[in-house]
């Protein structure tokens, strides 16, 4: 097998599974869930993963962290604060929320990353930590409390429409000079 039908193989697992913890949660997905969605045999996960804690942790490296280097290169771009504020929220938090929105356990799926590996979880918060801060001017006192306010935009579940009118909003607050896009 090559190196790119590996790879081909792991990203099918990775969404297959990535849909079976959205929709059946991480205690009731099973291997065979997995295998089944991603139409390969347990065997053939079993070679790609060690078990389902190493495939959710792949999830959510593959899903969410690999969006870091975007974030970042956004957040140092040319434009109006604004503009970079929201770039970087749209990376983080409104297209990967886009994916889980209406999924029936959506809401549990960081909660199981940070049980099952805080250090992720801490990373990809600390990256949006840096990314917001440099944007504000070096602030991390106004980092984090956009980024806790940026969490309560998703309490009630919006739709991701109404979450990127939301997130407008709140960069427009602590960025003013933000061109408002559409």
């Amino acid at each position: 097998m090559t190196q790119e039908e590996a790879e081909a193989r792991r990203l099918k697992i990775l969404t297959a599974a990535r849909w079976c913890f959205l929709n059946f949660g991480f205690s009731k997905t099973s291997l065979d869930d997995i295998a089944k969605r991603a139409s390969i045999s347990r065997t053939l996960l079993y070679r790609t993963f060690k078990d389902k804690e190493d495939i959710f942790t792949a999830v959510f490296a593959d899903w969410l962290v690999s969006r870091h280097p975007a974030a970042k290169a956004a957040a140092a771009a040319a434009g109006t604060p604004g503009d970079r504020l929201l770039d970087v929220c749209r990376l983080m938090v409104i297209e990967p929320y886009a994916d889980m929105v209406g999924a029936p356990m959506a809401g549990e799926f960081f909660d199981v990353c940070e049980r099952l590996d805080p250090e992720i979880e801490a990373l990809h918060r600390q990256v949006a930590r840096q990314c917001v801060a440099r944007i504000l001017g070096g602030d991390d006192a106004a980092a984090e409390v956009f980024l806790l306010a940026l969490d309560g935009l998703l309490t009630d579940e919006p739709t991701t429409t109404v979450l990127e009118r939301r997130v407008q909003l709140l960069t427009a607050r602590f960025a003013p000079s933000s061109n408002k896009r559409k």
